[in-house]
């Protein structure tokens, strides 16, 4: 869904119908469950506050099945016209909250799956016990029982292993 700029009211646009907004993420597996989100235009800059929930597929950081999660996004941008002379912007550190538009048009469906994105966590988990992959065979610990013997560590590395120890002092 395209929201044109000059098309937004005085007292702001509000989209609250994840029905009319369509598919908004590029991978299948992902859907928006809710959406409550404001524009509100000062001059050419346009501030989007708000929250999203979303369904979400990843994989997990341990055993690397898929997981689902559910995300809930905080929204608050400021959006402003894409400058027209220069490809490459530097932003100051207040700027990291700003975005840019072309062409007077803001792309709902590319700011939601952005803010989707960002609310991602680090690592997922499948759940918090994850067992992982083992190290030796690589199998998912989580369905098989592993009889792998550890290996001893490498004898290369062994200057670093209290190397923690010694720099916390």
């Amino acid at each position: 869904m395209i929201v044109r700029v000059p098309d937004i009211p005085a007292e702001g646009l509000s989209v609250t119908d994840t029905a009319a907004l369509g598919s908004v993420y590029r991978d299948p597996a992902w859907r928006l469950l809710d959406v409550n989100v404001k524009f509100e235009r000062d001059g050419s800059d346009v501030f989007v506050t708000g929250e999203l929930r979303a369904t979400v597929s990843q994989a997990c950081g341990r055993c690397l099945e898929p997981s689902p999660a559910e995300v809930t996004a905080t929204l608050d941008v400021r959006l402003v016209p894409r400058p027209a002379t220069a490809d490459n912007i530097e932003l100051a550190p207040d700027d990291l909250d700003v975005d840019f538009y072309d062409r007077d048009e803001i792309d709902i469906g590319a700011l939601i799956e952005a803010e989707t994105t960002l609310a991602l966590p680090m690592k997922p988990l499948c759940r918090e016990g994850c067992l992982g992959l083992c190290r030796v065979c690589g199998g998912n610990r989580n369905v098989v029982q592993c009889e792998c013997r550890e290996r001893p560590p490498d004898p290369r590395l062994a200057a670093l292993k209290d190397l923690a120890s010694r720099l916390s002092h």
